[in-house]
């Protein structure tokens, strides 16, 4: 079965905004990365897939970081520039993003696993070309080699992974060191959560 991912949720743009889990679930792994690239106000995090920008970016962004968010709905998109206006934000696609500058954190939140494996896997150097040497990409995936199909809202969705094994070598062969990896997190809605920092 072939997808648009992106029109999907274009299409979905409203609904989602409407029932995204806002309760920062996921702030041990954005404190992670805080801490771990050295950010401080005025440093850059390059959202991929960054939705209506709650409640990711809006936590980057209340920290005083730089925020760009790329997602590829239109719809989405437009919710962010009404929410946050200072910040950057940008209608496109992580498979071709090329912003030729590096950033301090990226984070690929539930955005990535919607890739086909082998999208992911090419992903990788385009993650290590947007990082900082010290730069620390976080983002989410299966807990091992699989592809699940949901839905949303009538429409369906692809979730793929790649094993675990291939997650290090991948980040090895592109000069990342997995800090952690942590699989099925319950008290982050049950999220696999890889976190790497550039060497």
């Amino acid at each position: 079965m072939t997808i648009n991912i992106l029109q999907i949720y274009d299409d979905i743009a409203a609904w989602f905004e409407q029932t995204r889990d806002c309760s920062l679930m996921e702030k041990p792994y954005l404190d992670q990365a805080i801490t771990l690239s050295g950010a401080k106000a005025g440093s850059t995090v390059l959202d991929l897939g960054c939705g209506t920008a709650e409640p990711i970016a809006a936590y980057f962004i209340a920290q005083g970081l730089q925020v760009t968010g790329v997602d590829g709905a239109t719809g989405m998109i437009d919710l962010c520039r009404r929410r946050f206006p200072e910040q950057h934000w940008l209608v496109g696609d992580m498979r071709t993003l090329d912003l030729s500058t590096p950033f301090d954190i990226v984070i690929a939140w539930h955005s990535f696993f919607h890739l086909t494996a082998d999208e992911q896997r090419a992903m990788f150097p385009r993650f290590a070309a947007h990082l900082r040497s010290g730069g620390v990409l976080v983002f989410t995936s299966g807990s091992d080699e699989n592809v699940v199909w949901g839905e949303m809202q009538g429409h369906k969705i692809h979730h793929a992974s790649l094993s675990p094994a291939e997650y290090r070598a991948l980040a090895a062969a592109h000069g990342l060191n997995v800090v952690q990896f942590s699989r099925d997190d319950v008290a982050c809605g049950g999220a696999s959560v890889w976190t790497m920092q550039r060497m």
